[in-house]
């Protein structure tokens, strides 16, 4: 069997989703959980595209104990220096250089004739290779490009010394069969003494991301290049969460494995949704609320026979299960730290102690602290850590059959709260209307979305907000985590508006 390796690039790829926007320690928790789930190589950022970057990269080299860590660079030696200088601490480095070859590209972007573009290539794949072992090399736009270019340009890669080719599919153009065709001409058109790892790298502007990356694998690739939950640019990147789980009920007809952990693939996704405030559609495969829920009655007869009949995944195989945390309010120290280290956090003891405190506050609202409980509640307080701007009171007047009024207190940094109150027709209107207030803002809110953490009454709150910029139509994402809706609802706005505020140079 062919062993796949998977590259995830959602630190990279995936943060420029419209309203994304991880913080560093965002970024490293996310890596680690990425690590857990068996990612072979991580795109841990672009280190010359800002400070914020550089920082997240570095610090994931310096936590990655198995994985590979890859910086991003354009074909500049100054995009190369900088990403060594991010990697250096890194037990397994590599560089992922690129250069646009398509036409439309290189006449109207670039502004470069063929001939440097292709001199342009040996050059910094050559500087790259100089202070990195492992190099990667992608012929931006390749599936626009004209083949025998596209031989040329890759040819001169590996000739400078790359030894992994990533063929994106930019802009979402291919379809499965010629994509296939790609690979295959370019595997058997390529002369190199050393081996080489074809990549996969296709968007969703046509619906067939997935596909294209399994066409892909079927005509020689050894690498699959995505994101979990399919977000990105645009329509979003190869899911790699479907791709793992089509590799092992289908491995009859792909013969292929992959490191990847697939218990582990829900607390994944979760994880990503909830920290990039992108919420995963009901229907979405492998990981929607709806992928293991039988609605027909003949589906539902078939089921209950044999689940076989109408499940190809079990709940369990991807981590979606019922196990719920025997802890409660009665719980100790001991104990939770115990349980939250099997989950996977290693905290420092300051955290250890807010988020225990944290816990005993919940477990005296619930009646029954679960898995899922705990892990929105670290991702909770690691937002709530990283905010400049903190929800600190909201106090609501409610009239059945009028407007309703709120009072909002905000502390804005440096120990200093401002307090606004206003009304709207119903209570998230009135909370919203004072924070804009407070911020002296007047974003459009184009989303607005709540779900229950859990099952039952007493669930915990994880409401979604995207605010939008009328002036530059850019998008804002926040996530609140609550016990209570409302209280949950006014975080998700503060940190949505915590990046507004940046975008427009006042925070």
């Amino acid at each position: 069997m062919n062993t796949i390796q998977f590259f995830d690039t959602t630190l990279r790829d995936g943060e420029q989703t419209p309203g994304v926007n991880f913080n560093t320690k965002e970024k490293v928790q996310i890596a680690k959980q990425l690590e857990k789930w068996g990612i072979d190589t991580i795109e841990a950022g672009f280190p010359i595209a800002s400070v914020g970057d550089f920082e997240a990269v570095k610090a994931i080299a310096e936590s990655a104990e198995k994985m590979t860590v890859a910086g991003l660079a354009r074909c500049q030696k100054a995009d190369i220096d900088r990403a060594h200088e991010a990697l250096q601490n890194a037990k397994h480095p590599q560089i992922h250089v690129f250069l646009a070859t398509s036409p439309v590209h290189m006449e109207f972007k670039l502004k470069m004739t063929p001939d440097e573009v292709i001199a342009s290539i040996k050059e910094h794949v050559s500087y790259a290779r100089s202070k990195f072992e492992k190099v990667q090399f992608s012929p931006e736009d390749a599936t626009r490009t004209e083949k025998q270019f596209l031989l040329k340009a890759v040819q001169t890669a590996i000739d400078a010394g790359a030894t992994i080719i990533n063929v994106p599919d930019t802009v979402g153009y291919s379809n499965p069969t010629e994509y296939g065709a790609l690979f295959k001409f370019l595997i058997e058109n390529i002369q190199s003494d050393q081996e080489i790892i074809f990549s996969s790298h296709c968007h969703d502007d046509l619906g067939m991301a997935t596909a294209n990356a399994l066409a892909a694998i079927e005509n020689g690739a050894r690498r699959v290049e995505g994101t979990i939950n399919g977000i990105g640019e645009r329509a979003g990147n190869t899911a790699l969460e479907e791709v793992a789980l089509a590799l092992y009920i289908r491995k009859d007809f792909y013969n292929a494995q992959s490191n990847i952990l697939l218990n582990e693939t829900k607390r994944t996704s979760d994880l990503v949704s909830r920290l990039s405030a992108v919420a995963v559609p009901r229907n979405k495969a492998i990981i929607g609320a709806n992928a293991y829920a039988h609605e027909s009655g003949i589906h539902q007869d078939g089921v209950l026979k044999n689940p076989d009949t109408y499940e190809i995944i079990t709940p369990s195989l991807v981590g979606v299960n019922e196990n719920s945390l025997p802890l409660g309010k009665l719980s100790g120290r001991h104990a939770f730290a115990t349980k939250m280290e099997a989950l996977g956090y290693q905290l420092t003891e300051e955290e250890l102690k807010d988020a225990f405190k944290r816990f005993k506050s919940l477990a005296d609202k619930k009646k029954q602290v679960t898995e899922d409980d705990l892990i929105a509640l670290m991702v909770g307080q690691a937002q709530e850590c990283s905010e400049d701007y903190r929800l600190e009171r909201v106090q609501l007047q409610y009239v059945s059959d009028g407007s309703q009024g709120a009072i909002v207190s905000i502390n804005t940094g440096e120990d200093e709260s401002k307090t606004e109150s206003a009304i709207g027709s119903g209570s998230i209107q009135a909370i919203y209307n004072s924070i804009d207030k407070i911020f002296v803002q007047k974003p459009e809110l184009q989303e607005y979305y709540i779900k229950a953490i859990t099952g039952g009454e007493d669930a915990q709150a994880e409401v979604h907000v995207t605010l939008a910029d009328s002036e530059n139509n850019k998008q804002f994402n926040g996530i609140g985590i609550d016990f209570d809706v409302l209280q949950a609802s006014a975080k998700a706005y503060v940190k949505a508006s915590e990046q507004f505020q940046k975008e427009a140079g006042r925070a």
